[in-house]
């Protein structure tokens, strides 16, 4: 499971429960908004109708004080019965249903024959006499006004009934948006201490374990899928680091094994020469002796040197124009004065082949090559070095005969510190010729390629770019070379 998709889901878990209550909220204030406005109108509905019906029976009281006879100014009566008119106009406008318009056109109706019988009605009309037809008239009025304040009365009601049971929904709503809230936090709490804190913290006491000296110590693959992605990085380079450890311990051991070698044979050398019974010719060889182990020394220390310069990024190159052929011919050269019983033969063209490189660094790589071919051939084989002209590239290749490389070994070929395990036991080695030799090659825009077969041999092939003027030059023609006799240079 993912913590990402976890706390995206439970963000958006919570984000949606949010946003639900805020569309409840705001649905539920609309509507309780409208149901006061109705409410409101409703209100004064009954007001309206009320006031009508107060207006209609003062002015029936002052038509009948003017009746019979008792002081009552005429425009007060007629400001009644504008009055009227004006409310009922006003009601006739602000009426809002069918059924609340069609009570209103009634009591219209009534009115104003109420109105008309009242302009019938005789003056002087004696004390404790009443006119029926007005009385009647005024009855017919008021029904449907009565009908109306009802309506309304009815309606508020109703709206409110409507409200409370939006409130008590949404107080509900609310209720159950509040739990979820706390469920999915509590569920959310539960989860991340289970499956992120716990984890977490297993893995940081494994971090601080394994600082403090416990090499063996892994963290636990579980929780999150984030969290084991971070404990197995965790445990990959706790192993890169044991296998680093390893792997400089058997540096240290090869590096011991590699110098006592040579420091061997120079104590007895040293040991031989200091004796005084020592001949001519076997000071000579003493002293050939010598000279080859101190060569040997001085390799292995420029190796070390060179991979600590590489690692720290101080390699540098000292450019020159050069014929690689004089750089592999004193290699060869090198290599066949020391004797031995391998056959060194050297095949390059008769035209130059001119490198921008740096002549030592060039020589270091071709002596490391032909040093390891000749290391890990068998004896009285044959080991080629050739030198080709391919294209804007010179191809430096030493051929050799010896255990050759399985597939699964060569991937670390070229890392520092790494032997096969043949060449291991064929050969004592620190494992960092052939790394230094790769970043020399690349450091001068090259790269070097291997092929190789366990139990027929490998063949090393190192691509480096011409200099300008030589890929300026057209090649010339090929012309048949004579055949060597002897099929070697010596």
């Amino acid at each position: 499971m993912s913590l990402k998709w976890v706390i995206t889901a439970a963000v958006a878990l919570l984000a949606a429960l949010s946003l639900a209550a805020a569309s409840a909220l705001i649905v539920l204030t609309t509507y309780l908004h409208r149901t006061t406005v109705k409410m409101g109108e409703a209100v004064e509905g009954v007001r309206a109708a009320e006031d009508f019906e107060v207006s209609l029976l003062t002015f029936h009281r002052l038509q009948a004080s003017r009746r019979r006879g008792e002081p009552v100014v005429e425009s007060q009566v007629r400001a009644a019965e504008s009055t009227l008119l004006l409310q009922l106009e006003n009601a006739l406008g602000e009426s809002q249903s069918e059924e609340e318009q069609a009570l209103l056109a009634h009591v219209q109706t009534t009115f104003n024959a109420y109105l008309a019988a009242q302009s019938r009605a005789p003056d002087n009309t004696p004390p404790g006499m009443t006119n029926l037809e007005l009385n009647t008239r005024l009855e017919a009025t008021l029904t449907p006004l009565n009908q109306l304040i009802a309506l309304n009365i009815n309606e508020a009601r109703a709206d409110q009934a409507e409200a409370d049971r939006w409130d008590q929904m949404a107080n509900e709503v609310g209720v159950g948006v509040a739990f979820l809230l706390v469920l999915g936090g509590g569920v959310l709490l539960v989860w991340m201490r289970r499956s992120v804190f716990r984890p977490l913290l297993g893995l940081s006491r494994a971090i601080h374990r394994y600082g403090t000296g416990d090499r063996a110590l892994r963290a636990p693959l579980e929780g999150p899928t984030e969290l084991c992605e971070m404990a197995r990085t965790f445990n990959e380079m706790a192993d890169t680091l044991d296998h680093q450890r390893d792997a400089q311990l058997a540096f240290l051991a090869g590096v011991a094994h590699d110098l006592r070698n040579p420091l061997s044979a120079l104590r007895m050398s040293a040991a031989l020469v200091t004796s005084g019974r020592v001949t001519e010719e076997r000071m000579q060889k003493t002293m050939g002796l010598v000279r080859r182990q101190v060569s040997r020394l001085d390799r292995m220390v420029g190796d070390l040197l060179d991979a600590t310069r590489i690692e720290a990024g101080r390699f540098e190159l000292s450019l020159e124009d050069r014929d690689v052929r004089e750089l592999v011919a004193s290699v060869v050269e090198l290599y066949e004065s020391g004797g031995g019983s391998r056959e060194l033969r050297l095949v390059m063209p008769e035209e130059p082949v001119r490198l921008r490189c740096d002549a030592t660094r060039v020589e270091q790589v071709l002596h490391n090559l032909v040093s390891n071919a000749l290391k890990y051939s068998p004896e009285s084989s044959g080991v080629e070095v050739q030198v080709r002209h391919e294209g804007d590239e010179a191809w430096l290749c030493v051929v050799d005969q010896g255990i050759g490389i399985s597939p699964e070994e060569l991937s670390g070929l070229f890392a520092p510190f790494q032997r096969t395990g043949r060449a291991r036991e064929k050969a004592p080695g620190v494992g960092i010729g052939l790394s230094v030799a790769r970043r020399i090659v690349e450091a001068h825009g090259g790269r070097i390629e291997v092929e190789s077969q366990p139990g027929r041999g490998s063949t090393f092939r190192v691509r480096l770019p011409l200099s300008r003027a030589e890929q300026d030059t057209p090649e010339p023609e090929a012309k048949p070379e004579p055949p060597d006799p002897s099929g070697s240079v010596h």
